[in-house]
């Protein structure tokens, strides 16, 4: 979602405010559940590449949220609500447990399962490096994004009790959404450097969720949020510079 580009002045809500007990549940059960599909699935624990993406993937949470904490702490209770947000659009209800949990697991469990029976051709390891160099990319421009935005919802909304108003800072100034296009790039990748070609399959469907969600997400914030119309001739590209 969209960010102002002056520095809001610094927030005095309780980071803890309005973040329910099932949402940190939640958060806490996705985090757990991770580990527990790529070994799980792979029936080993010995795989460097495997811990390699976790422990990255949840550096950039840990990171982020301490970011956020700092310097938007209201936006933790935004981001807790997930699509039971009042004004998420209903096409975000679907697609939001889609790329965020179901496909994202999938992609793992299918890598794990890969590991174990030796489907894919073997991706040789400076490949496999590079993937996770691109996960890793794919997670900072993200966490970059997070870090300049304090309307960062988990969910497609306008967000007119949080006074929501129009991005132009960070990464922002390069592509409109940053964020999904760090997605499509890490999802893309995670395949690459944990060895398996067949986890590009559900990946690669996660990647086209990110894609449609971009077009629907556009459309909705040129329609309703004051000032995107400029913005859009500002920032011509949507997810990739010169290209969409």
């Amino acid at each position: 979602m969209a960010s102002q580009s002056v520095e809001p002045s610094k927030s005095t809500v309780d980071p803890g405010e309005g973040i329910g007990l099932k949402a940190i549940l939640r958060f806490v059960l996705f985090l757990v559940l991770l580990p527990l599909v790529l070994f799980g699935a792979a029936g080993r624990l010995a795989w460097p590449m495997g811990w390699a993406f976790v422990g990255a993937y949840i550096a950039s949470v840990f990171v982020s949220r301490v970011i956020v904490m700092v310097k938007f702490p209201e936006l933790l209770s935004e981001r807790a609500q997930f699509v039971e947000a009042e004004g998420t659009k209903r096409w975000d209800r679907v697609l939001v447990p889609l790329m965020a949990l179901f496909g994202p697991l999938v992609t793992l469990m299918v890598a794990g399962l890969d590991k174990r029976y030796g489907w894919s051709p073997q991706v040789s390891p400076p490949v496999q490096f590079v993937g996770l160099t691109l996960v890793v990319v794919g997670l900072s421009l993200g966490t970059w994004a997070m870090a300049v935005n304090r309307f960062f919802s988990s969910v497609v909304r306008i967000q007119k009790d949080r006074g929501h108003a129009v991005v132009t800072g960070g990464p922002y100034r390069i592509v409109r959404h940053p964020a999904y296009a760090g997605g499509v790039l890490s999802q893309l990748a995670v395949p690459i450097m944990l060895d398996s070609l067949w986890a590009l399959i559900p990946a690669g469907l996660v990647a086209v969720g990110y894609i449609v969600r971009t077009f629907l997400e556009d459309r909705e914030l040129y329609r309703e949020l004051a000032g995107y119309d400029e913005y859009m001739q500002q920032t011509r590209y949507r997810l990739v510079p010169g290209i969409w």
